[in-house]
């Protein structure tokens, strides 16, 4: 789920800033943990993918209330952290509809319980968490391709990540969404979009699914995954803040090493839900 280290501060796709060695060793260490954790709780999947996702999930929308300022009302964070909880525990146990409906309440109390003047920022904070929960769930709940699904999602988010760094910083070049996230740049979105392309085509050759299907796939993931950053970009500007928490030593905050993930692998459950129903949802993104 986490990005993989990019060795220095900044936008992905950007000319970032150098990091002090001191950060740079934190963002290596970092790195080293949270990606093997991922990829061996998906691997895993059931219960520890589940476990993983849920409390990845909280910490999203805690952290999206610090954002928008209204976490220090403890019961709009309270009651939205115990929903995506039950939700939680109900996916599980493979009760997805009762997961939605639980969330679907969540939304409400939460809605009601936040100020007036930020009841739509608390309930856009706490849909996307949600979104990304139910997501992440999904796209693992198929036994058959939940995994190879999953894993896509992960190496396009990476590459689109790290390529966009790489290409951002060594060619530079006219901004992207300068008012959003100044350091971003057309030369590293693109960049992470070829990288995230050979990415994909590496997994189909190791046997994930036709190539020209995911091929396609990442295209429209990459794009999206880029999008969602942009997104968290320009909530954090409006709101004036710089990282989302400081949860991840030398990273910031779960928002700021997710958003490209939570965009994509929300795109990739609706895709696969679509084509494949609630069972089948990895079959129906790699089988076309």
């Amino acid at each position: 789920m986490t990005k993989p280290d990019t060795a220095a501060v900044g936008d992905a796709g950007g000319q970032p800033k150098q990091a002090a060695p001191s950060n740079l060793v934190m963002r290596v260490a970092a790195a080293l943990v949270l990606v093997p954790l991922a990829l061996g709780a998906a691997y895993g999947g059931g219960v520890f993918w589940t476990a993983l996702v849920t409390i990845v999930a909280v910490g999203l929308y805690l952290e999206w209330l610090m954002v928008v300022g209204e976490v220090r009302k403890a019961s709009v964070g309270t009651a939205g952290a115990l929903a995506i909880g039950v939700a939680g525990i109900c996916c599980a146990f493979g009760l997805i509809d009762f997961a939605v409906v639980v969330l679907a309440l969540g939304l409400v109390v939460v809605t009601a319980l936040a100020d007036a003047g930020r009841r739509a920022w608390v309930a856009a904070g706490f849909a996307y968490a949600a979104a990304a929960e139910l997501g992440s769930v999904l796209v693992r709940f198929d036994a058959a391709e939940g995994w190879h699904a999953l894993v896509l999602v992960f190496l396009v988010v990476w590459a689109s990540d790290i390529g966009g760094y790489v290409a951002g910083r060594s060619i530079g070049g006219p901004k992207l969404a300068p008012r959003i996230s100044p350091n971003k740049t057309w030369a590293g979105a693109i960049g992470g979009f070829a990288a995230s392309l050979a990415a994909a085509a590496g997994w189909s050759l190791a046997g994930a699914g036709g190539l020209v299907t995911i091929l396609v796939l990442a295209a429209v993931l990459s794009v999206v995954s880029q999008l969602g950053d942009l997104l968290e970009s320009a909530v954090k500007r409006h709101f004036g803040v710089k990282d989302s928490s400081h949860i991840i030593p030398g990273h910031g905050g779960l928002m700021d090493r997710l958003d490209g993930y939570v965009a994509a692998i929300v795109v990739a459950a609706v895709l696969g839900l679509l084509r494949g129903g609630l069972d089948g949802v990895g079959r129906g993104l790699l089988v076309w």
